[in-house]
């Protein structure tokens, strides 16, 4: 089972990045959960209307939006580490705005049920229950 909880995490990354919806909610559990303190799409995104809400926010942010992996691993049976590298230019600014996160994803019968995003990835190795 983690190596296919991974699995669906990358999936599910590729799917922000190619703004497939319905892609990344099949990886999902109806009662998903997002939260991210990662600006300018910072807050709570809850169940599917949550997640659509999560899409137009980072069309809104910018529309080259991109989570890059940087490393991706199982903790255990029900959840993965990711750290990411969001990148995106400012719709209105044009500024690049890199940003590294820590994210965790905990899963519930293989679809992933709640992601919380870290900026600071120390956090993230400790919700994970890791320790570098």
């Amino acid at each position: 089972m983690p190596e296919e909880n991974v699995e669906t995490v990358a999936r599910a990354i590729t799917a922000i990045n190619q703004r497939d919806i319905d892609g990344y909610l099949a990886c999902c559990t109806e009662n998903i959960e997002l939260r991210t303190p990662v600006s300018p799409v910072a807050g709570a995104y809850e169940g599917a209307v949550g997640i659509r809400r999560f899409f137009a926010d980072i069309e809104d942010a910018g529309p080259d939006f991109r989570l890059d992996l940087e490393r991706l691993e199982a903790v255990g049976s029900e959840r993965v580490l990711a750290f990411t590298r969001v990148t995106y230019h400012g719709r209105a600014s044009g500024l690049s705005t890199p940003v590294e996160t820590g994210n965790v994803y905990e899963f519930e019968e293989g679809k992933i049920r709640r992601i919380q995003i870290f900026l600071d990835r120390g956090e993230a190795l400790e919700a994970a229950g890791l320790s570098e």
